[in-house]
Formats: C-alpha cells, structure tokens, sequence
C-alpha cells in the first residue's frame, strides 16, 4: 500500500505538491485567523482589565417615576455619605471607594504644565482600578487621607509630561496655586476603557484633601467590587433599595441610579469574541475546502489510473472495505504532508507578525489549544470528505471488468 503510493508519488511530482501546497496553505488560513483572533481578543481584554477586574462603578441619575407624594425628574446626586452607607448596608460589597473629580485645576512644575482630571479617592482605589506604582513611589494611604494631606499620585503620562526623565517622587508640584509633593507614579498599564479620561493623564489625591480644596459636595461616583461577580445583580439591587430607601425613589426606578458592570461588560466582548472567531474559522476553511477538492480530484484520478491494479486485487481476495481503507489512508498521507507543511509555515508567519510593531493594537498572535484543535477538526474533516467518495468509487469497481479494461 505505501510503496504504491510512494510510486505515485514520484510519478505525478508536479500533481501531488500542487495538492499538498493546496492543503498547506487551507492549513496556513485557518491558524493564522486563528491565531490572530486568540490574540486580539486576549489584547482587548488586557485592556479592558485596565478599568479594572470585576468592578461596578455607580453613578446618581434622576428619577422617572413618582414615589411616596414625590414627583418623578429629581436628580439623585451621591455625597460621601452615601458611599459609607451604601458600604455598611449592603455586605456583599467587599470594597469601595467614592470618587471626585475635576479638571478645574492646573497642574505645573516649572513651565511645564497641562490641566488633567484631578481625582479624589479613598486608598482602596488602587485595588480596584488595577493602580500600581512604579519602584520608589506608593500610592495614597489612610493616613494621608485622615490627615488631608497635600500629596500626589501621577499617571505615568503626566509624571513624564511634567517631569520627563527626572524621578517624581519627592518632587513638587503645584495643583492650581497649592504645592503638593508627589508620592508615586503609576506603572503604565494597558487601558481602552474609562468614563473620565485614561488613568496614565490622571492626577490622584486624598478623597478628604479633594474636598477642602475644590469643595465639591457631590461625587463624581462611587467604585465598588463585590465579594463574588455571581452576587453583583443581587448587590445592585439591595443598592437600589438602600439609597432608595434615603433618597425616596422608587426602587424599580432603574434611572435613578446607573450601575456600569465590567463583568458584564466583559461577559459581552465573550461572546463578542466568540462570534469573531468563528467567523475566521470559517473564512479559513473555505480555503481548506478548494485544497480539500483538489485532494478528492487527485485521488479519482489515482483510483482511475490504478483500475487494473484493484480488479487484480479484488480477483485475488480483497474486500471492499480493504479498498476502501487503501485510498482514505493515501488521503489522509496526503493531507497530513499539506498539515505538516501548512503547520510549519503558520509558525513561521505567526512568529514573524508576532514581532511587528502592532502589538499594541492587535495583540500577539498565539496558536493555543484552541486553535490547533479547530484546525485538526477541519483537516480530519477534509480528509473524511476527499477520501470517501474516491475510495467508494474504488471499492465499486467491479473485478472482471477492471482486469478486461
């Protein structure tokens, strides 16, 4: 059987490295998308994490339905206050955090100077926000907070605005016409999400020092995480009920209040995902399909020109099933000398790309489990559909008639 096939190998050269490039590059197709897919989905979600894993962030809205002899159209605007009640009252809230802000205040060193949002936080708010600094530095602690002291926490494009290769951290900087010393930086970190601006052109004081200096009496919004992402709905609703129970709100009222989920969020770009990746999937596989006909055409045309051969065969005591088993096995060699081909091509490609500079925007395409093991599906499906219609074919031939032609 494989010395057959051999022979027909080195008969018809130029046929069978036609075919096999064919099934390479169907092979080339379906990794490469693939691959690119795994990795821009694990980019977006790198991104998505610099939010921050798993956080709800809640902002006041305005009421829509009347409630209790109030009318509907009253905002509902979060103080501090609400913060502390809505973290004692619901405990399924693991960690939170209120949140002021502004862009009122200029900040300068020297000539430099740019006009960033200046946010207000409680320490906690690193943990939520993916917030870490760089060596050397620390973000807010309690302390500072309880003592309203006049420090800041850079984004790393500010730091770098302002300060340029020289090291922040001890430094001075003025926010509006106040000095406050800088106590770290933060690490650059990936972020494509964020309802002020990036966390990297952020400024970050105490929550206590944020208030006497801008004198703001509402937030901006409240960071919370919950202890489990299966509790954050049950969590969103005893929200509602606590501050609807303060603010008199109805609390089926659902724009009295608005919640932004990254879980959810992050549940959605899933699927979205999802969807993406089977599409390149199938994309890939319409080029496998055109390698895997030029593997069926090949192989009618090796079961015709070996007709003679299998009604020996036959004659002498070969079933049909053998015949059948001979050719899907030539099939499969075949398929498997594109595969290997194919594979070998998607590891050069995808380690060429991989070192391109679009990472950033694209990510790093990765051949992981999941890709090798969708595209072994196609091939051993190519396989079964180029090799079962020649090798019934063959199986058919009736002995006599064969020997006779």
């Amino acid at each position: 059987m494989l010395s057959n096939f051999l022979a027909d190998l080195r008969a018809q050269k130029l046929r069978t490295t036609l075919t096999v490039l064919g099934i390479a590059w169907g092979t080339v197709s379906v990794v490469v998308l693939l691959a690119f897919g795994v990795g821009l989905e694990a980019q977006t979600r790198k991104r998505f994490h610099g939010l921050g894993d798993r956080i709800v962030i809640l902002f006041g809205g305005r009421t829509t339905k009347p409630f209790a002899g109030f009318p509907d159209g009253r905002p509902v605007r979060l103080t501090e206050e609400d913060a502390a009640l809505v973290f004692r009252s619901v405990t399924d809230v693991e960690e939170l955090s209120p949140e002021y802000t502004t862009r009122s205040a200029r900040v300068r060193r020297g000539v430099k100077a740019s006009s960033p949002t200046t946010t207000g936080i409680a320490p906690v708010y690193a943990s939520l926000r993916n917030i870490i600094p760089q060596l050397g530095g620390r973000f807010i602690n309690d302390q500072d907070v309880a003592e309203r002291r006049r420090v800041v926490f850079l984004g790393d494009g500010i730091a770098e605005l302002l300060f340029g290769s020289t090291e922040p951290v001890g430094e001075t900087v003025y926010v509006g016409e106040t000095p406050f010393t800088v106590i770290g930086v933060m690490q650059p970190k990936l972020q494509n999400s964020s309802y002020q601006s990036r966390d990297k052109d952020r400024i970050f004081i105490p929550v206590s020092t944020h208030k006497a200096l801008f004198g703001l009496k509402y937030l901006n919004n409240v960071v919370y995480r919950t202890r489990a992402p299966e509790i954050t709905k049950v969590a969103e609703r005893k929200v509602y009920e606590t501050l609807g129970r303060k603010y008199q709100f109805d609390p089926d009222d659902k724009d009295a209040l608005s919640f932004w989920d990254t879980s959810e969020w992050e549940t959605r770009f899933g699927y979205m995902f999802l969807a993406f990746n089977i599409f390149f999937a199938i994309v890939g596989s319409f080029t496998l399909l055109v390698g895997g006909i030029g593997v069926a055409n090949i192989m009618y045309v090796v079961v015709r020109e070996r007709t003679r051969e299998i009604g020996i065969r036959r004659a002498v005591g070969a079933t049909r099933g053998e015949i059948m088993r001979q050719f899907f096995v030539e099939t499969c060699l075949i398929v498997g000398m594109g595969a290997v081909l194919g594979g070998l091509l998607s590891v050069g490609l995808v380690a060429v790309t991989g070192n391109l500079p679009v990472q950033e925007f694209v990510g790093t395409p990765t051949i992981s489990p999941t890709v090798l093991a969708a595209t072994l599906g196609l091939l051993a499906l190519v396989s079964f559909a180029a090799g079962l219609l020649p090798a019934r074919a063959a199986a058919r031939i009736d002995p006599a008639e064969a020997i006779r032609g």
